[in-house]
């Protein structure tokens, strides 16, 4: 600013106004003040005068007496000098001390300007200072009750409560039910489900929310609320509403190697065992069946009330195939197959009605002396059939094998036909000629018939 000292022209730098950051330079125009002369230059004819300077002697006696007499606990008067994000520091008379933000309202404050102004004055609580006392901590909120304190003492666990959601986290959110008074809400108890998700999926700061009292510390001023508990644990009748036996969609979670966990509602969460997914197809995986977040019907095999858990199945939606399968793949039954997968103890093969056997390699070798290979449809022999533990067990080999021992069978019996009638003339002779007492020449001619007969039988066999 210029300043008119007897005629000749002054400068006045902003900062050597005031002690404190002037905001307002009109209010000076015209403005009759004293000033102290601190620069002059004749060279330049420049002079520079101060009324700061005027008043930091006087000021810094002020401070001295101030800083004297400070106490913890002391009240005094301020005027608001500047505001940061982290605090407002208010000028005590030449001496400057600073609120937190968190000391200016027992409520959560985002930023100070929510609460004070610009050369506002106030009075503050000193909280705290340094040897020196040159960082003075004040308090405004302290100057007022805690909120705490004030709580209607016939609040209990229990009560219902209205709130505004102030402070977010993936844990949970921290509820304000009264300024200053605020419980969380942990994630486990904004829904019955098991699967514990972020907050953010329930609710998001500024909104107004009703929840139920699960504790209350007043001595700790501590309180924990939940939103679940609004409305009824499902679990309560899951034996009427999820009865043994009943029908019901689910949608899936989660795979383990074991089997898929799915929910058919919130909160109400089952496990399919891998065993219960089809009656007849051999799943490794669960993945093979299904995927995460699609649908499956399901019926309720057994329920765990105390773990909160249903055993469901999905195979059990259809009658066991394998009643009927018991008398299509009888023993010795033959049945054409394809090859669908190889591994070292032997093959997986495809049978008719979507039904798999089972073949031990000794058992792949074909009629040619080679092996059965991946893809290739042959005619299979069911050697053993398991019902309780859905296995077929099959065999190609065994095939041509019975037909050669059937063949081999059929010759043996044919021999031993011939064996017996030439025995049963030989002793119609021998009876005969016991009546004789000289053999005729037909006679000679039936033995030597019988002889023939039973060379020719010798070498058949």
């Amino acid at each position: 600013m210029i300043v008119d000292v007897f005629g000749i022209e002054a400068f006045l730098p902003g900062s050597q106004i005031d002690v404190k950051p002037i905001r307002d330079y009109d209010a000076y125009v015209n403005k009759t003040m004293e000033f102290k002369v601190v620069k002059i230059n004749h060279e330049f004819k420049n002079v520079v005068v101060s009324h700061k300077a005027l008043i930091e002697a006087e000021l810094e006696q002020q401070k001295k007496e101030i800083i004297s007499k400070l106490e913890k606990g002391q009240v005094l008067e301020g005027t608001v000098k500047n505001i940061t994000s982290y605090g407002v520091f208010i000028d005590l008379g030449g001496v400057d001390g600073l609120i937190h933000i968190t000391d200016l309202s027992w409520g959560r404050v985002n930023h100070p300007e929510e609460i004070v102004q610009l050369d506002q004055k106030l009075n503050v609580v000193i909280l705290d200072f340094d040897d020196d006392k040159k960082r003075i901590a004040l308090g405004l909120k302290q100057l007022t009750p805690h909120p705490w304190d004030s709580l209607s003492g016939e609040l209990k666990v229990g009560d219902k409560v209205n709130g505004k959601v102030v402070v977010m986290a993936d844990y949970g959110a921290f509820v304000e039910i009264a300024t200053g008074v605020e419980g969380l809400i942990h994630v486990s108890e904004m829904s019955w489900s098991q699967h514990l998700r972020s907050a953010q999926e329930f609710m998001k700061v500024g909104d107004v929310v009703e929840a139920v009292i699960l504790t209350l510390d007043r001595d700790e001023r501590k309180m924990s609320l939940g939103i679940k508990q609004l409305k009824t644990d499902p679990w309560d009748s899951i034996e009427t509403r999820y009865a043994i036996g009943s029908r019901h969609t689910a949608k899936v979670r989660n795979f383990t190697n074991f089997g898929v966990f799915v929910e058919i509602e919130e909160g109400v969460d089952g496990l399919i065992h891998i065993s219960d997914l089809s009656w007849t197809k051999k799943i490794k995986h669960p993945s093979e069946f299904t995927g995460i977040g699609e649908s499956v019907d399901v019926v309720v095999l057994d329920i765990d009330k105390d773990n909160r858990r249903l055993s469901l199945g999905h195979k059990q939606l259809e009658e066991n195939p394998w009643d009927v399968f018991e008398t299509i793949f009888t023993v010795d039954s033959v049945h054409e197959g394809t090859i669908i997968e190889m591994m070292d103890k032997g093959a997986v093969v495809a049978l008719p009605y979507g039904v798999e056997g089972f073949v031990t390699p000794k058992h792949l070798v074909k009629e040619d002396s080679t092996t059965a290979k991946l893809e290739e449809k042959l005619e299979f022999k069911v050697i053993e059939f398991n019902k309780s533990s859905k296995r077929i067990i099959l065999s190609h080999s065994r095939i041509f094998e019975d037909v050669r021992k059937s063949e081999d069978v059929a010759a043996r019996r044919s021999t031993e036909d011939t064996t017996k009638k030439a025995a049963k003339k030989v002793s119609k002779v021998a009876a005969n000629n016991s009546t004789l007492e000289k053999t005729t020449l037909g006679d000679i001619s039936e033995l030597a018939q019988l002889k023939s007969d039973m060379e020719k039988g010798l070498q058949a066999e």
